[in-house]
């Protein structure tokens, strides 16, 4: 774009006449709120607020540096020992943020004698490290391990990487990851799960998609995971045998050049996921409110997944235009709900939604109540 202010203000103008400019809000306002990510409502746990301060206090609120010059402390070290036990892989390396993490395991690994195989509704941060890595990148349809399969046969790189999401964060559905697995074993290619929005409330502990199907380390050489959905409080990682994450540590350019995440957010991470280990009801719940809201929206004649799937915390309405699902937006929130509109290019063009999440921090009664507001503003 030209360094041009008319040209800027053109563009700006164009994406409010398109119902595409995005707007920041400063609260919830008293809102009941669907559209965060806190799944297991964790990020006002007693104890995992009270690790944070505690760490504070004792640490300081920065790490003062990066994690290979002073910034690694004794709370990043018991972080990822914890996180490699909780996922069963060796060891684990913790970033500053999931963007970061993707966009340094795939800096590290791909270059211009890769070639990378992406699910077409990959997250941004997944399709950017794609990008910048300088390797051949091949879209599959989203969730055909079969055409996966094809892309990854007809190249013959020396590096191959297939690289998906867990559980789609605008969709809410779960790649399919066993087949993946068996197509990157035969192509001796690596396999990058992404599973920001699995971790802590998929599979019967909570251990993620790997756990739903029964998939290790050998499966899944790669894996990634967020602090900010299901943990409540913020950062990431990827966990993986010791010699991949020596080399990640060694090699990824978001790691080695920024500044380490502050010891109290480990602390409070470390919290979290003991919580979310012994209060599995939390994990339970958040899951029969989806299917209780997935089946409220059947009954009331709004159209959900057709086809059968696993129970995440994401639940999709797709209205079609940005414009209708700005108006939804609006109606839902005079009624007392927070529902983001999702539009492009977050999601492709006419598919416009709103992403409506569930939570152990809500009730039966609001989820019905949102349901039903739903029917009225989809009908008004």
């Amino acid at each position: 774009m030209q360094r041009d202010a008319a040209a800027l203000k053109a563009a700006l103008a164009d994406l409010e006449q398109r119902n595409l400019k995005r707007r920041r809000r400063t609260g919830v306002d008293g809102l009941v709120n669907f559209s965060g990510n806190d799944y297991l409502g964790l990020k006002d746990h007693p104890e995992v607020v009270r690790a944070f301060t505690d760490a504070a206090a004792k640490y300081g609120v920065g790490s003062g540096a990066s994690h290979l010059v002073t910034g690694h402390g004794p709370e990043h070290e018991a972080l990822e020992e914890e996180l490699a036990a909780f996922t069963g892989r060796e060891r684990a390396l913790v970033f500053s943020t999931g963007y970061m993490t993707n966009m340094g395991v795939i800096g590290a690994l791909a270059d211009q004698n890769t070639t990378i195989v992406s699910d077409k509704l990959n997250h941004a941060s997944l399709i950017d490290g794609c990008r910048l890595s300088g390797a051949e990148v091949k879209r599959y349809r989203h969730g055909d391990f079969t055409q996966a399969a094809e892309l990854l046969g007809a190249t013959e790189s020396p590096t191959k990487i297939i690289v998906t999401d867990g559980v789609f964060s605008m969709d809410g559905d779960v790649a399919p990851l066993a087949e993946l697995a068996r197509s990157a074993r035969i192509a001796k290619a690596w396999l990058l799960v992404d599973d920001a929005h699995g971790l802590g409330v998929v599979g019967p502990a909570g251990r993620g998609c790997c756990e739903l199907f029964g998939l290790d380390a050998g499966d899944v050489p790669l894996l990634v995971g967020t602090f900010g959905k299901a943990f409540g409080t913020f950062g990431a990682f990827v966990a993986g045998d010791a010699d991949v994450i020596e080399f990640l540590l060694q090699k990824s350019r978001t790691y080695i050049y920024t500044t380490a995440l502050p010891p109290a957010v480990a602390a409070a991470t470390r919290a979290a996921l003991r919580v979310s280990e012994r209060e599995s009801w939390r994990r339970e719940k958040a899951a029969a409110l989806s299917r209780q809201f997935q089946q409220a929206l059947r009954e009331l004649g709004i159209a959900t997944a057709s086809e059968p799937r696993p129970t995440t915390t994401i639940v999709p309405v797709i209205v079609g235009e940005a414009a209708r699902a700005l108006e939804i937006s609006r109606r839902l929130e005079a009624a007392g709900f927070l529902v983001m509109a999702i539009r492009p290019p977050t999601v492709p063009q006419g598919t416009s939604r709103l992403r409506v999440t569930l939570s152990a921090a809500h009730e039966e009664g609001q989820v019905e109540r949102l349901a039903s507001a739903i029917a009225q503003a989809v009908a008004a």
